[in-house]
């Protein structure tokens, strides 16, 4: 017999339905049964959570994690990425190939999956590569892949050999009805630079990349995508331009969509200054006017989604100078915190950031989940707001604990969080 749960007294927050009241979720099994202040007929619930002060919101949806499992199990595992999650409210991870671990194809895709089935976690979604070893010129086997259950393709942040290779992999995707996650950049005018090209980068004497680096790549990217009638996700935009850009494609109705990683909304190249490595990142750290636009861009629904990027890494790879270290962040304890932040600083109303990292984020990958409905799956967190608290990596659960934002202070965390109407996290510390 399923197991009948009801969290009461809540205040369920689901933008993609509009609510926002007081109320109780009952759930039957894996399933929502119920939304309402009272049970629906002939359910006894088998256990009762009392939500009182809590905001109860879809399971968090992260669209870019670097899970480093097989073959870096030296900076993470899908074992110890998932807990960590969970923990901070994310439901769905979707794994990210690198060189180190592509997967270009089948039994690989079938591995990663298989194993994150097996932690119960999180669940586990692979983003699949568009080129073999992720090298820019031969193509996967698109098709096999999504058989397989990739959810989308990308070439992560890698070189295509050329022009016509991006557009044939678009057509190739399209045909498969395959999302197609694009990192918009101009190799060429990237060359070795590894922050913001500007007064900062100058003063300071590291090697800049300009805001063309990307914005050229994606006006490149919109043209081939109206040319070929296809969709496309943007990744990780960074730059003010970028966001008029697709502000414009949208305007013309193109079936464009963004994403921006949630450093990116409160860090600056002025954080590079100090050559603090924990803020080597890429895309690097922009302008503050960057940084203006890039909110303004999810407030107004221009960038569909905020993720975390999360790239977690052992000690040693911050410990080089600036440019020799490895970029990257262990975000995925921030992504929910950083996000709710927006809201204090009134960057934004409360259900246009919890819109951008469930029901739109999920929406730019076709994705049933990130919102609250009466017949889809429990997925859901339980988010205290009145829980403040202070960013210590000692208690980080990724394996990675690079992160600038440590010593942050925040004011709200998840207390609980529930996959598959099974409750998979329960804050018991600090």
């Amino acid at each position: 017999m399923s197991k009948k749960t009801a969290i009461i007294n809540a205040q369920i927050v689901d933008p993609d339905s509009g609510r926002n009241e007081l109320g109780n979720l009952y759930i039957n099994g894996k399933i929502i049964a119920h939304i309402g202040t009272t049970p629906p007929d002939g359910f006894t619930a088998d256990q009762t959570i009392d939500a009182t002060d809590q905001i109860l919101l879809p399971g968090v949806i992260d669209l870019s994690t670097y899970l480093r499992e097989p073959g870096q199990e030296f900076k993470a595992t899908i074992e110890s990425e998932s807990y960590a999650a969970v923990s901070a409210g994310i439901t769905q991870l979707y794994y990210m190939p690198e060189p180190e671990t592509c997967i270009d194809n089948m039994p690989l895709a079938n591995l990663v999956l298989k194993r994150g089935k097996a932690e119960k976690k999180a669940r586990i979604n692979a983003i699949g590569a568009i080129t073999q070893g992720l090298k820019g010129e031969q193509l996967t086997n698109m098709g096999g892949l999504k058989y397989a259950g990739c959810a989308a393709v990308t070439n992560q942040r890698q070189a295509f050999a050329n022009t016509n290779t991006l557009r044939m992999a678009m057509d190739y995707s399209a045909t498969f009805d395959l999302p197609l996650f694009l990192h918009p950049i101009d190799h060429a005018l990237m060359g070795k630079g590894c922050v913001h090209q500007g007064a900062i980068s100058t003063r300071v004497g590291l090697p800049g990349i300009p805001s063309t680096a990307e914005t050229t790549a994606v006006a490149q990217i919109i043209t081939l995508a109206e040319e070929l009638n296809v969709s496309v996700h943007l990744c990780r935009l960074s730059a003010s331009g970028s966001v008029e850009l697709v502000r414009t494609a949208k305007q013309k109705g193109l079936p464009v969509t963004a994403d921006v990683a949630a450093h990116q909304l409160f860090l600056t190249d002025f954080d590079i200054s100090c050559f603090d490595p924990l803020c080597h990142v890429q895309p690097p750290f922009r302008s503050q006017r960057d940084l203006d636009a890039l909110r303004n861009g999810v407030a107004d629904g221009t960038i569909d989604a905020i993720c975390s990027d999360h790239q977690p890494h052992e000690i040693d790879a911050k410990l080089a100078p600036f440019q020799q270290t490895e970029p990257g962040i262990s975000a995925l304890e921030t992504l929910l915190p950083l996000t709710m932040r927006l809201v204090e600083e009134g960057a934004m109303p409360l259900e246009t950031a919890i819109a951008s990292i469930t029901s739109r984020a999920a929406k730019t990958i076709r994705d049933r989940q990130g919102k609250l409905q009466v017949g889809l799956q429990a997925d859901f967190t339980l988010y205290d707001p009145n829980d403040l608290w202070r960013l210590s990596t000692e208690k980080m659960l990724s394996q990675g604990k690079n992160t600038p934002f440590a010593g942050w202070s925040f004011s709200g965390r998840s207390s609980r969080t529930f996959v598959k109407g099974e409750c998979v996290f329960i804050r018991n510390d600090d």
